[in-house]
């Protein structure tokens, strides 16, 4: 068969992923923090882009290429103003406005300027801890026994092996790795490597690599003075009824009183069932919000947090250069790069401008469908998904979903992710209006917190009590909601001591 070489033409549409828009949904999904180095690191890339700076009283301080380029030309002042973007006329038109043609800068003063009310950072920084307790260390948990196992006498391969248990802890203190893959790695017997755990294991703190809590709590019971026999006995051989709280249970099949249990069970619940607890590292996670909702009168006021945001324009220092560049090929060279940064620079404006507007939208859009939450609170959430707020603004899901991520909101009733308001919804035994699951789960958290510890609410009498509320819902789906919220089963919830 004969092979040839053809030309055909053939037309198609097909999408393409720009690396403009590319960029624009990845601003979309970054949280204030994060936009702010992405655009430092552009203003240090991009000579185009500067920050507009501020002197103390407010006015705007030009860079030195800019005075260098006033006292050269009086005119500047002019063609500045030639080659802004256009301004919208208010705030709120820069808000709800989609044209492209727009004043960064001036959308950022006049932003600023009229939202006094939100907290600068200034005011927000008086909570955070200093800078030398930020900069503080602690002992960890791995250097405090590695410092312990120095000071033992051991072979080079039990070194070794108690190095390797060190480095498989879990944060709690327990041993996460197979001991015997661990002996065989250090190249020791599996009855050697038992006495080297078993040396690890009267380390500080007391139980640390253990394989389990029964084992945890046994170390730390042999250590008590005097010795408590019936504590290591019930630990030993009863530590799933002490889990379930058959007190009833260990004293008939021990064949002591009832009293006696308790008591020993008062003293097993002063072991640490934590040993690596006391080193954990428990720094604060800080949260900024991303939006601010006040009320004020009878509206809430949507702000956007600009805190520390650089304030982005085009350079006309550059602007006059590329205006000024002949037709010599070492100036075309020139006037492509300043282009295709210049480009650059006008895409990252108007992305950040178009992220900012859309923010807004979602957020009125959200403050709107939870109006008696931002009033009343967490009880009062509205079943909502993506799909309605998509419609009432008129973009795609997968945009409300991107611009959800990641981002709080500071609200009359807490701080809040954007994403917690979006529920599915729960039905009402009437047919009335239906309640959001995270409203359900608030109602749930606080009939545990008020009920009688001794007799704690079960699964099925909160259905009934919820029922009694006018609240419809399965009992597997009250086990579901209080796993979620981190309570035990009432069972696991009762005390009698």
């Amino acid at each position: 068969m004969a092979l040839e070489i053809k030309q055909s033409l053939r037309l198609s549409q097909q999408l393409v992923m720009t690396p403009q828009l590319q960029q624009a949904i990845k601003l979309l999904q970054l949280n204030r923090m994060e936009l702010a180095e992405v655009v430092n690191q552009e203003l240090m890339e991009n000579p185009i882009l500067e920050e507009l700076t501020e002197t103390p009283d407010g006015e705007n301080t030009p860079s030195p290429e800019e005075t260098a380029q006033n006292n050269a030309d009086p005119e500047m002042d002019q063609r500045r103003d030639e080659d802004a973007f256009l301004k919208p006329a208010t705030k709120e038109e820069q808000l709800v406005s989609g044209k492209d043609d727009f004043n960064w800068e001036s959308y950022v003063e006049d932003f600023n300027s009229n939202s006094s009310s939100a907290p600068s950072m200034r005011e927000i920084n008086e909570d955070l801890p200093s800078f030398e307790n930020a900069l503080t260390k602690t002992t960890s948990l791995e250097d405090h026994l590695m410092w312990q196992l120095s000071m033992t006498a051991l072979r080079p391969e039990e070194q070794k092996l108690g190095e390797l248990v060190i480095g498989n802890l879990s944060d709690d203190g327990y041993l996460i790795a197979n001991l015997e893959d661990l002996a065989r790695e250090a190249g020791i017997e599996m009855e050697d490597a038992e006495e080297v755990l078993k040396i690890v294991h009267n380390f500080d703190p007391v139980g640390v690599g253990s394989r389990n809590l029964q084992e945890c709590l046994s170390i730390q019971a042999k250590f008590m003075q005097p010795r408590q026999p019936l504590v290591e006995t019930i630990i030993e051989k009863h530590l799933s009824d002490l889990e379930r709280r058959n007190y009833q249970g260990i004293s008939k099949a021990l064949q002591i009183p009832y009293e006696k249990v308790v008591e020993a069970t008062k003293l097993i619940m002063e072991l640490e069932p934590k040993p690596g607890r006391s080193f954990m590292t428990n720094d604060t996670h800080y949260i900024t919000p991303d939006i601010y909702v006040y009320k004020v009168g009878d509206e809430f006021v949507i702000v956007l947090n600009e805190d520390g945001m650089p304030k982005l324009r085009i350079s006309p220092y550059y602007k006059n250069i590329l205006a000024g560049i002949g037709k010599s090929s070492d100036g075309k060279t020139t006037k492509e790069y300043v282009q295709e940064k210049l480009r650059s620079a006008v895409w990252l404006i108007r992305s950040i401008h178009n992220r900012q507007k859309t923010i807004y939208k979602v957020t009125d859009a959200i403050v709107k469908r939870q109006r008696d939450f931002f009033e009343k609170g967490v009880q009062h959430l509205k079943p909502m998904i993506l799909k309605d707020v998509a419609n009432d603004i008129g973009m795609h899901e997968s945009t409300i979903s991107r611009v959800t991520t990641n981002k709080y909101v500071h609200t009359p009733v807490g701080i809040f992710e954007l994403k917690y308001f979006f529920n599915s919804s729960i039905s009402a035994a009437d047919g009335t209006d239906a309640l959001a699951s995270e409203a359900v789960k608030e109602k749930i958290r606080q009939m545990v917190t008020k009920e009688d510890v001794k007799n704690p609410l079960s699964d099925q009498k909160i259905v009934e009590l919820l029922r009694n509320e006018n609240i419809e819902i399965a009992r597997r789906t009250v086990a579901k909601y209080r796993d979620m919220l981190g309570i035990l089963s009432s069972g696991k919830r009762k005390k009698i001591i």
